[in-house]
């Protein structure tokens, strides 16, 4: 009776790793890019200038994504030429909801010198339109501010924070 239970786990164990082996190609990326400069246009002016040392595209998958593992830097522009700048150590970018998952060190930025710095960030691309619930510091021409939980404008001209604390200067 030994003889035939140690069989019959073999055979599940053998089963197990054919199923493990499924898994792993079933989520291999359908695109490998390395040192990507890409950029972005509409009617053809630059709308946004994406760069990264590494790319996987995921797009054969259920939820297709394009996956950025040792970070990105994204410039976005506006329709007067006005810069944003995106910095984070990991980002994945959500096909069929145009969502941005950036995170770790997350740092975002303008001429005009306000900069938000965050762990954790998503970006809205069809609405423009950052947010976030996680700690964030932001600072300006008139101060520094801290909070936890803020959405606003690519260009910080709307902003709604949340749980906010700091010295600010006011006009």
């Amino acid at each position: 009776m030994a003889l035939g239970l140690s069989l019959w786990m073999i055979g599940c164990e053998s089963n197990f790793k054919d199923v493990q082996k499924m898994g792993v190609s079933e989520f291999a990326p359908s695109g490998d890019a390395d040192s990507i400069n890409l950029k972005y246009t509409d009617s053809g002016r630059i709308t946004a200038n994406l760069i990264s040392p590494k790319m996987l595209d995921y797009a054969t998958v259920q939820f297709p994504y394009t996956e950025f593992p040792k970070g990105m830097h994204l410039t976005l522009y506006d329709n007067k030429g006005k810069q944003t700048y995106i910095d984070a150590n990991y980002a994945v970018s959500y096909k069929n909801t145009n969502l941005i998952d950036l995170r770790g060190n997350v740092k975002i930025s303008n001429q005009s010198g306000e900069q938000l710095e965050t762990e954790q960030l998503y970006y809205d691309q069809k609405n423009e339109w950052f947010f976030t619930e996680k700690k964030f510091k932001f600072t300006s021409p008139k101060g520094v501010s801290y909070g936890e939980g803020i959405d606003f404008s690519k260009d910080f001209k709307k902003v709604n924070s949340q749980k906010i604390s700091g010295q600010v200067q006011s006009e």
